[in-house]
């Protein structure tokens, strides 16, 4: 039996703080601890998919109207070390969108502010995990 909603990646050591993830359909991207290779840092690929996942969102919201003549999304956060141990503080998304001029660029334009919040309050499923928080199981080695 599958489960339609079941996201999986399977991580493959490459090299010494280097790593390879290959999801469900073949896909695969890089990472390691941000030394001299250009690999992403786990970090960055959290941000990545932060950023990634809202910005699918507003497009498909926003390209309903027209397409856009400029979509950069930035996404940062400060990385801490306290009592409550590592993690990220201060997560901020930022979208530069521009649209053609026109009716079906006023209409994009319009949608953009609330693209965003709906990105933010229910359908970005990056964000809304890091929002709510998630149990994470560790399973022992097999």
């Amino acid at each position: 039996m599958t489960d339609d909603n079941l996201r999986s990646v399977e991580l493959t050591r490459i090299g010494p703080a280097r790593f390879k993830a290959t999801n469900a359909r073949g896909g695969e991207t890089f990472f390691g601890t941000g030394g001299v290779d250009p690999d992403f840092t786990p970090i960055e690929l959290l941000l990545a998919a932060l950023a990634g996942c809202s910005a699918l969102d507003v497009e498909a919201i926003t390209h309903k109207r027209t397409s856009s003549t400029t979509f950069d999304v930035h996404a940062e956060g400060h990385k801490v070390r306290d009592a409550a141990g590592n993690h990220l503080t201060g997560i901020r998304v930022s979208f530069d969108i521009a649209f053609p001029e026109g009716p079906d660029g006023d209409a994009a334009r319009d949608r953009v502010q609330s693209a965003i919040e709906m990105s933010h309050d229910r359908l970005c499923t990056v964000s809304r995990t890091v929002q709510l928080g998630a149990d994470v199981t560790y399973d022992p080695v097999s």
